[in-house]
């Protein structure tokens, strides 16, 4: 008991500084706080280490005089490049699949389930309008998102102003590119100036920042139309927000699964085009196996995050949820590149062409974790790699590494959490969360003020030599297809920064979405999504839509 009261005098001294002699930390409060550390000093020791250890307090109380702003990222960056890595300088080459061919469908909600580029054509076509297709799905959001809870904050009049000004654009010859006039959702961790951007959490449930982040400007120029901010777990954790719990349009009993529950489950419901998610450790690839989608998580770096909330930044990516691959390719190809206001970003060629096939590419598996998979989808998974295999295709096999301390890697993104929540925690606001149990980011941002500094140093070392492990593992392929539960699989590729897409493989005996993920190298979105789209038009898992949200279905009472 007097161990746990010290490092609890301890921890409240270094979160609150040094503000007067009967507060400054004594050899009693180090002797007991050592086993914190795993070390033992002698008494001599610790005497010597007592007016350091004060100063050092001195120090952070001092700092915290100062406020820092949200965007500002640390002096130290993340380089996700193993050694002798070297970015291609080619240019981009982009080829999508043309639906020249493509009519209005008799249900018009229809549209809603349409692939990107069918309704781009539609579009510059002008074979349907932009605020036609903006008023079906925000009739379609008013009649069903009060059961997925899915949408934050509704832009209706911007939305409308904004497709009438596309409209307007594509009548007089000016086109944006693919995403012209077509609707779409934003998670709520991205700042779209003039409206709230919550986090999801209880304590911002009234922010507002005055300016717009940059993938939002992004998309404003490839002209998509925004139509509300979707939901975000509580700080970037789960399905819970302050609204309540976001849930699966496949089944309203259960989670959309988080973080970015609101952009999956309503890109799946058909009240949004496509969607904006993010991700640290699963955020996009789990929303969007649970609902049945396909999404990019693309290469640490790849896109700008300027005026996103901040989970870990050595972490964080942002990337499209959507229907297919190339939907995901049409988005992503809008987003990527360079950002001045975002110093970990780089600039990367993209190289898509709809029409290669999956012998053009060397595809690796985890066969092990295929055979030991007990997950509901693992026989839906079997069943894509028989397909592959009656296809000629050849695999080779594969396995993660396993000689590294897993066990110590969260703590790189509990640290950097911790520091970007400081002041939430430090002023108490972290109380006022939603969810408070043993596995709540509340109590995930208070404990990470016990990681010492060494050790999320010592962390990042282990995580250099991970990234030339991977880099090694990859080298004669230009896939690895994974089960979702893969030990470690998700830890590791996010570490690394690799790109990931979620893949869906069917449903399981109680219809909920199953899913695999394709693992790339670093900054090869290109082939990846490329052997995403050569997967799809082998499959059909794709076009399954819930039966409660299909065209013509009514609002869920």
């Amino acid at each position: 008991m007097r161990i746990i009261l010290a490092l609890a005098f301890l921890s409240f001294l270094l979160l609150t500084g040094c503000k007067k002699d009967a507060e400054k930390i004594t050899q009693n409060d180090i002797r007991y706080a050592q086993k914190l550390i795993g070390l033992q000093f002698s008494p001599d020791k610790i005497d010597t280490l007592t007016p350091y250890l004060n100063r050092n307090l001195a120090g952070y109380d001092s700092m915290r005089q100062h406020v820092l702003p949200d965007n500002l990222f640390p002096a130290l960056l993340f380089n996700p490049r193993p050694s002798g890595f070297k970015i291609s300088s080619s240019e981009d080459l982009l080829i999508f699949t043309a639906y020249e061919s493509s009519t209005l469908p008799d249900l018009m909600d229809s549209l809603c389930f349409f692939p990107l580029a069918k309704i781009s054509y539609l579009l510059r076509s002008r074979k349907l309008t932009s605020v036609q297709l903006t008023e079906l799905y925000l009739k379609r959001i008013k009649e069903f998102d009060k059961t997925l809870k899915s949408v934050i904050t509704l832009t209706e009049d911007l939305a409308l102003e904004e497709a009438r000004q596309a409209d307007q654009e594509m009548d007089e010859g000016l086109y944006r590119g693919p995403l012209h006039g077509v609707p779409y959702g934003l998670k709520d961790l991205v700042a779209a100036s003039g409206f709230p951007t919550t986090w999801g959490a209880q304590p911002y449930k009234n922010q507002t920042v005055d300016y717009d982040a940059t993938i939002v400007t992004k998309l404003r120029e490839a002209g998509a139309i925004l139509l509300g901010k979707l939901s975000s777990g509580a700080l970037a954790r789960g399905d819970v927000w302050f609204g309540g719990r976001t849930v699966s349009p496949w089944d309203t009993l259960i989670g959309a699964s988080g973080s970015s529950a609101g952009s999956a489950a309503a890109t799946a419901a058909g009240l949004v085009a496509f969607s904006i998610g993010t991700e640290t450790l699963g955020s996009i690839t789990s929303p969007s196996a649970r609902n049945g989608l396909t999404g990019l998580r693309p290469s640490y770096g790849t896109v700008s995050r300027f005026g996103v909330m901040s989970l870990s930044w050595s972490m964080d990516k942002i990337g499209p949820i959507c229907r297919t691959a190339e939907d995901c390719a049409l988005v992503f190809a809008a987003l990527k590149g360079r950002d001045s206001l975002d110093i970990t970003t780089v600039e990367f060629p993209l190289s898509y062409q709809h029409s290669r096939s999956l012998a053009d590419f060397s595809i690796g598996v985890l066969q092990t974790a295929v055979d030991v998979d007990t997950s509901t989808g693992a026989g839906n998974l079997k069943s894509i790699l028989s397909m592959l295999d009656s296809l000629g295709i050849t695999m080779t096999e594969k396995k993660l590494p396993t000689q590294f301390p897993f066990k110590v890697f969260d703590i790189i993104l509990r640290a950097e959490s911790g520091a970007f929540f400081d002041q939430l925690v430090r002023s108490g606001g972290v109380d006022q969360m939603v969810q408070q149990d043993k596995t709540s980011r509340a109590n995930s941002l208070r404990q990470s003020r016990f990681i010492p500094a060494v050790e999320y140093l010592q962390a990042n070392r282990y995580r250099a030599l991970l990234i030339d492990s991977m880099f090694q593992l990859m080298q004669d392929i230009d896939v690895l297809i994974a089960p979702n539960s893969a030990e470690n699989q998700l830890l590791i590729t996010n570490l690394t920064g690799q790109p990931a897409l979620s893949i869906p493989t069917g449903l399981d005996s109680l219809d909920h979405p199953t899913s695999l993920t394709l693992i790339g190298k670093l900054y090869e979105e290109g082939t990846l999504l490329e052997i995403g789209h050569a997967l799809q038009r082998e499959t059909n898992f794709h076009k399954l839509v819930p039966p409660l949200f299909k065209p013509g279905k009514k609002e869920i009472n």
